[in-house]
């Protein structure tokens, strides 16, 4: 086997590629930016080519380069492997499956999604929850199998991801016993008297709550504004407000929180996509969960 090159330089290139710049990839690297460079600049020496490019403040792989991720990618992959393989061959077997979950997305939701999968014999599931660009970088470099988002992945010229489809729900309006007469009458004008509790402006479904507002001319009287679904779904329950929340959750709303169903929230929807770096996907686990269940 040739060893013209060193496999490190071909990593933090490999990095830099995949985050999409010098900068960034040595933030993940928690390295100097000179040294990130230094050792790109060495592979590409030892290859004989320019992997990278100037593009207006930023870099893009040239010709070369793109060969040479196609191949990284091949062989990190299967470094990211290595232990687990051998940690299966001397145990009892086990299918793995590592899930990015973005934290826009409600908590309900996301184990209704999974539960074509809970039933696998010796399923080790391993969920992280984060930012959406954070579990992407995650999942270029195949720390995750996929990433279940309330929106699809941005375009980005050095990452090619696949959004799947993997369904919708209207939204309704929830909350304590305490609110049904308050809003039973001319709802969902109704919803004006009331104390509100919305996702904050980093989830999807906040841009289509404020837009239906607008369009039916309510001014909200926001009381609380939550990152995480679970947390608004809590404090909702407690009587601080009434909150919209997925109907496809509504036995599970119910039977958790004791909350009441106020009224639909017409025209708004929330979306599901579970994103990965494969268009025709091979992880038999992620195909089971793309199996239309909605």
């Amino acid at each position: 086997m040739s060893t013209s090159f060193n496999y490190k330089h071909l990593y933090y290139f490999w990095v830099v590629a995949k985050e999409g710049g010098i900068s960034r990839a040595a933030d993940k690297l928690d390295m100097a930016i000179q040294t990130v460079s230094a050792q790109v600049r060495e592979l590409e020496r030892s290859l004989g080519y320019a992997l990278l490019k100037p593009a207006g403040r930023g870099l893009v792989l040239t010709e070369a380069g793109q060969a040479a991720l196609q191949q990284a990618d091949l062989i990190f992959q299967l470094g990211e492997e290595l232990p687990s393989k051998v940690r299966d061959a001397v145990s009892s077997p086990t299918v793995r499956l590592a899930v990015g979950v973005c934290d826009g997305l409600p908590k309900l939701v996301v184990h209704r999604l999974l539960q074509p999968v809970m039933a696998e014999p010796n399923l080790r599931l391993l969920c992280q929850e984060g930012k959406l660009d954070d579990l992407l970088g995650d999942l270029a470099l195949h720390r995750l199998d996929v990433v279940l988002s309330d929106r699809p992945a941005p375009n980005n010229p050095n990452i090619k991801l696949y959004s799947h489809d993997m369904g919708s729900s209207p939204i309704a309006w929830y909350g304590s016993s305490k609110w049904l007469e308050a809003t039973h009458h001319n709802f969902p004008q109704s919803l004006a008297d009331v104390p509100l509790l919305l996702p904050t402006t980093h989830t999807a479904v906040r841009d289509r709550l404020d837009l239906w507002f607008e369009q039916r001319a309510i001014r909200p009287r926001i009381v609380g504004e939550f990152a995480d679904g679970a947390l608004l779904k809590t404090f909702g329950a407690s009587g601080m407000g009434v909150f919209p929340a997925a109907a496809w959750v509504h036995d599970d709303l119910l039977a958790r929180y004791a909350v009441q169903r106020l009224g639909p929230c017409e025209g708004v929807t929330e979306h599901f996509f579970a994103i990965g770096t494969e268009k025709k996907v091979q992880h038999p686990l992620v195909q089971r969960l793309l199996q239309p269940v909605l």
